[in-house]
């Protein structure tokens, strides 16, 4: 045998660009990872772009979730200070080279912007960007934005970067997916637990108070910067009833037409509407600008009862498909409670009509008899003695007669329910009294004075039972009152209601919402409404409005 000699074969090693691959394999690793290990969208948004940035070194990175019209509907960045965002004004709505990455639907990536044909420049205060690298993120078939980003390290983005983003931004889609299927979760969560209290609430209030609350749980559950409750006033206009968040001292009270609203649009459909990047309304000049809205309508039957409305700020979160959904389904369970509020107190109504009208028969029948025949016999003994005693007795009998005639008011009040769906102003107006009065020991003093009946129509009457059951309604929860009394008459071409009564008056900057609606109703039939109240006197409110409207008909 003879020996021989094997020569070993090199190994060769590890070049350097495997060892980089790797490296950046690891990154994306990790980059992936701290995407999808969250659940809130916010949070997940965010880390979609700082994970971009870090993975390719870039200075600056963004993302544009696509609106439904085409261009961004918002842009989380990341690189720029807030300070300077705000000295560079509005935030991009999808121009130049982004707006090209919109409608390619492919990657973009250009070493230099501004050499770009595509390129419309940057506003000013903008930092100085250079290298760009723009990809679509799709969530499924649907490319729901786009991951922007800018001045690489190493100078400009190479294929390798792109890949590695490419890959990045599938993986942010299924992280997207995952946190919308979870905040649709909580959104349906959020509104149920809403709707399961304001039903509960519901219950427990009476009709006059039920939208109030509708409002005030909503306001306390829901994310919103603004809830309100649009009543109509008339058929043209709506009036902002009821104010939860911002302005709402300047919102409250105030009247604005239907036409060309959200809130008229969703009370004219029957259906829950929203908007996202527009004011929902215009009430007056210089209103806080409102940012996405939703708009759900109450009715009652068939009778529109008014329009919820919940707003967030112009920057604020838009309202998403599961919102409007369970606005939907909001709007369909408040119509059945106000349906069980609403028989509650037809209910309640036609038990106290029937003891009312039980307590005048008595009154007439019993105590109205007495009296007349007491003073029969006082007209008989004053006959028969000396001049001084039966002036005495005389003065009796009339005190006698004037409590008949009370008797007699309060009789005609009582028995107003019974005359329920006649169209008399009278009537109607002892119908609020009898309503709102059911539960005083004093009843009220109702006088008329004038043909009320035959002068006033064309949506006057509809107003002033609207103002005297305001007024009424504030006498029953404020005033602490013994003694209330209407007036309604006929000065020249005006018609007048008064509104009086013994209480403690209203406290010294306390907010007159509710006598801010009575004043709007006065201002748009050039009236007015005049108010004297001490803690020493009581209150009287004077509405004043002439009997032809020199602002148009609200009807």
């Amino acid at each position: 045998m003879t020996d021989s000699t094997v020569e070993p074969k090199e190994v060769p090693a590890a070049t350097p660009v495997d060892a980089h691959s790797d490296e950046r394999l690891s990154d994306l690793l990790i980059a992936s990872t701290s995407v999808v290990e969250r659940l809130d969208l916010e949070v997940v948004l965010r880390r979609i772009v700082e994970a971009g940035m870090t993975l390719v070194g870039a200075r600056y990175g963004a993302l544009g979730v696509i609106s439904p019209d085409g261009g961004l509907e918002r842009f989380i960045h990341v690189g720029i200070d807030e300070e300077s965002a705000k000295h560079i004004g509005h935030l991009p709505v999808g121009l130049g080279v982004l707006g090209a990455v919109i409608t390619d639907r492919e990657p973009i990536r250009a070493a230099h912007l501004g050499s770009d044909p595509r390129s419309v420049g940057f506003p000013a205060h903008h930092p100085v960007m250079d290298s760009f690298l723009g990809v679509p993120v799709r969530v499924g078939s649907h490319i729901y934005g786009n991951l922007y980003l800018t001045n690489a390290e190493r100078g400009s983005f190479t294929a390798a970067d792109q890949e590695l983003v490419v890959a990045l931004a599938a993986t942010a889609g299924i992280a997207i997916e995952n946190a919308r299927m979870y905040d649709s979760a909580r959104t349906r969560e959020i509104w149920n637990a809403t709707i399961a209290d304001v039903m509960s609430a519901m219950l427990d209030v009476d009709g006059a108070n039920v939208l109030d609350v509708i409002a005030a749980r909503v306001a306390a559950l829901i994310d919103a910067d603004l809830v309100a409750v649009a009543l109509p006033l008339g058929a043209h206009q709506l009036i902002l009833s009821t104010v939860y968040g911002i302005s709402a001292a300047e919102l409250q009270g105030h009247a604005y037409p239907v036409g060309g609203t959200l809130t008229g649009r969703a009370l004219r459909t029957r259906e829950a509407l929203s908007v996202q990047n527009e004011p929902a309304d215009t009430i007056f000049d210089g209103q806080p600008a409102l940012g996405p809205t939703v708009a759900i309508p109450l009715y009652a039957a068939d009778e529109a009862l008014g329009v919820l409305m919940v707003s967030r700020r112009p920057d604020g979160r838009a309202f998403t498909a599961a919102d409007l959904e369970m606005a939907f389904a909001f709007a369909t369970q408040a119509s059945i409670a106000l349906e069980v509020v609403r028989a509650r107190e037809d209910r309640k109504r036609a038990e106290t009509t029937r003891d009312r009208a039980r307590i005048a028969r008595d009154l007439h029948d019993h105590v109205i008899q007495r009296l007349f025949g007491t003073g029969l016999a006082l007209q008989a003994v004053s006959a028969t003695v000396d001049r001084v005693a039966s002036e005495a007795i005389e003065s009796q009998i009339d005190v006698i007669d004037a409590a008949i005639k009370d008797i007699r008011t309060a009789i005609f009040a009582l028995g107003s329910g019974e005359r329920r769906g006649t169209k008399r102003l009278r009537d109607r107006v002892l119908d609020v009294v009898a309503e709102v009065s059911d539960s005083w020991m004093t009843p009220v003093r109702v006088a008329f004075e004038g043909p009320l009946d035959n002068v006033i129509e064309d949506g006057l009457d509809d107003d002033l039972v609207a103002v005297l059951r305001e007024l009424l309604t504030n006498v029953a929860k404020h005033a602490e009152a013994e003694r209330v009394g209407v007036v309604i008459q006929l000065a020249d071409d005006r018609v007048e209601l008064t509104v009086s009564d013994d209480g403690v008056g209203i406290p010294h900057g306390v907010t007159r919402s509710g006598l801010a609606n009575i004043a709007e109703r006065a201002r748009l039939r050039a009236g007015s409404c005049d108010v004297v109240s001490s803690a020493e006197a009581g209150t009287s409110v004077r509405w004043r409005v002439p009997i032809e409207p020199s602002t148009g008909p609200l009807r």
